[in-house]
């Protein structure tokens, strides 16, 4: 359980995250996701990264448990550990792949809109459900995903979208079958790793270089609003009905459930 490193193949590092039953992840683990990224980065064989998670879905976002328990604490925590992580993986000296399979909610969106490519499951969902979550954010990542408008649809009704409409509006690489995953994400992972890898590090500065968003800035201004929330209360007020109705989330259809208390 927690946040590993391996090296299935030369040139390729798979981080993957294990944080039952959902992956929705603590304020330590969320820390330690942002080190495991930067340490495969820097690895001077490394050409490419693969980010995967074991598990009922990729990402259930921040434990809402958590910030419930300990309050403004893990709340600060969580933000500041999310900012670590989705920098980690956009900040990467080397390309990353995402393997997402079923939901990325939350900070899942946060990752895989960071990366630079995303091989999905047929069973994948992306979402934010942060307005049912009392937060805001990775409205940042998710305007990378997909189309203004959509996303501000997505945003206020905190509805998913599946990999095959993410594919549609070119966000996601391919879509295989759910077990294939991992597979389809080191098929690309070894193509990207076949280049030359001073020259893969360079293409991938250049391209964060000529981005349209600061995404680290972009990024913490939505925090502030987070901040904003719960200092006014209506985070907690919100929080204070998660499990129970409207609160407990979405997946696939906006109705199905991911997990009582532990989706962020």
């Amino acid at each position: 359980m927690g946040v590993s490193t391996s090296s299935p193949e030369k040139g390729i590092s798979v981080v993957t995250v294990d944080f039952p039953p959902v992956n929705a992840v603590p304020v330590a683990g969320w820390f330690a996701l942002a080190e495991a990224v930067r340490a495969a980065g820097r690895d001077p064989q490394a050409r490419c990264v693969v980010l995967a998670a074991e598990g009922r879905g990729f990402n259930a976002g921040v434990d809402i448990k958590e910030i419930q328990a300990r309050g403004a604490d893990a709340l600060v925590g969580a933000n500041r550990g999310c900012f670590e992580a989705f920098a980690a993986v956009y900040e990467c000296e080397v390309p990353v792949v995402a393997a997402v399979r079923g939901f990325c909610l939350g900070g899942g969106v946060g990752l895989v809109g960071n990366a630079d490519a995303i091989v999905a499951g047929e069973d994948a969902v992306f979402g934010l459900p942060e307005l049912d979550r009392g937060a805001l954010g990775a409205a940042t990542h998710l305007a990378r995903l997909v189309p203004q408008h959509l996303l501000r649809t997505l945003y206020y009704t905190a509805r998913t979208v599946t990999a095959q409409e993410l594919r549609a509006h070119g966000a996601v690489w391919r879509v295989v079958p759910p077990r294939e995953v991992v597979v389809g994400a080191l098929e690309l992972a070894r193509e990207i790793a076949a280049k030359d890898g001073e020259l893969l590090r360079l293409a991938k500065a250049a391209l964060n270089g000529i981005d349209p968003v600061d995404v680290r800035r972009s990024y913490r201004f939505e925090q502030g609003f987070t901040y904003e929330a719960g200092a006014s209360g209506a985070g907690d007020r919100v929080r204070a009905g998660f499990g129970r109705g409207a609160g407990d989330g979405n997946a696939g259809d906006g109705n199905a459930r991911v997990g009582k208390g532990e989706q962020g």
